[in-house]
């Protein structure tokens, strides 16, 4: 699937960018191949339009902001959050602008410190999630890097109970224990909930950050996914921790992904600093960066033919299914350049 050829993937909400980067000004960002401007208006909240200036092509991210409104730096005209040009400064006040006017405008609003864009009318809310409203978690920023991967790529790995054993072996996988965990899924409105019990090795580092002195345990764990590109993973250890991490692949274009990651944990800064939990999810983090930057980012929906499959693939394939038959619904073919080969790559039952 090529996201970028995808209009119903227009009508998501995508986190792109933190609020923090636009204390000083615009900021430019690419989604899903589209140029868009970020800013902040006068009362506070987040705006999203074209990047380009309707009057000459200049980039309006080059500009700056004046009472709420962004200025073309290029011949000072503004335009409003809805895209309307409200100021041409080479024909003085008093002239209404807004009706001939304008470029393009998009869904924009602050959500969990972020500034989430949508560029069609979103089909779903930015999720809820729990732990932001409840006084008894604290919320880390972790990441926010560009991935050269598919955000369906991150999706699936995020529920690939095969691949801890190995992409995670210096952390907390066990390669002599290859057997993926078992789960149960449960599909919603807007993707699905996987359960599971997954044992894991305990090294230096995760004792630290854990609070547990075991070699192993056993996490549970709670992980959703939003559709498109969106999970949260709620892992509880027998200590009573709760780490619940955010993770978003916001697609910049076909090939890379702007990675958002954040968490909430019921615990203190005088138990567990914020550098220790970022330092350790970023060691998981990067091993997975290192292994999915070398697939193909053109996924495909149907992948008889083309892609090899086994049982622990299953949420991957289901979440390949949800997306196809949400094109499907809006008569809309998936754009891909991969033609199926026959049905030779079948999955494996088990």
């Amino acid at each position: 699937m090529l996201v970028t050829k995808q209009s119903l993937l227009r009508r998501f909400w995508y986190p792109v960018m933190p609020v923090a980067h636009l204390t000083d000004g615009p900021k430019p960002f690419r989604l899903l191949g589209v140029d868009i401007v970020l800013w902040m208006t006068a009362d506070g909240t987040p705006a999203a339009i074209a990047d380009r200036c309707c009057h000459r092509t200049a980039k309006l991210s080059r500009g700056y902001c004046e009472a709420g409104r962004i200025v073309c730096g290029y011949h000072g005209w503004q335009y409003d959050r809805s895209g309307a040009v409200v100021r041409v400064p080479q024909v003085g006040e008093g002239r209404d602008h807004r009706s001939a006017m304008r470029t393009p405008a998009f869904n924009a609003a602050e959500r969990y410190g972020y500034v989430w864009v949508a560029l069609g009318d979103p089909l779903f809310a930015i999720p809820e999630f729990e732990e932001a409203a409840s006084p008894s978690y604290r919320k880390i920023d972790q990441f926010y890097d560009v991935w050269q991967c598919a955000g369906l790529r991150l999706m699936e790995n995020s529920f690939d109970m095969a691949h801890i054993a190995f992409v995670h072996r210096d952390t907390f996988g066990d390669a002599g224990s290859p057997k993926p965990a078992a789960f149960t899924i449960t599909k919603t409105a807007d993707g699905f909930v996987m359960e599971s019990e997954v044992p894991v090795v305990n090294r230096d580092l995760q004792k630290e950050v854990l609070g547990i002195s075991d070699d192993t345990t056993v996490r549970s764990s709670q992980a959703i996914w939003y559709i498109p590109f969106l999970r949260k993973t709620r892992i509880k250890y027998p200590t009573g921790l709760v780490h619940s991490i955010v993770t978003a692949a916001t697609p910049i274009d076909d090939a890379r992904s702007q990675i958002v990651q954040f968490c909430f944990r019921n615990d203190t800064e005088s138990e567990t600093s914020t550098a220790d939990v970022i330092r350790f999810d970023n060691a998981v983090v990067e091993e997975d960066k290192y292994i999915l930057e070398g697939t193909d980012y053109d996924v495909p929906l149907d992948y008889r033919g083309i892609e090899a499959s086994m049982a622990s693939d299953r949420p991957g394939l289901l979440i390949r299914e949800m997306l196809r038959d949400l094109l499907a619904a809006h008569d809309e073919p998936e754009a891909t350049n991969h033609r199926a080969k026959g049905d030779d790559a079948m999955p494996l039952s088990h």
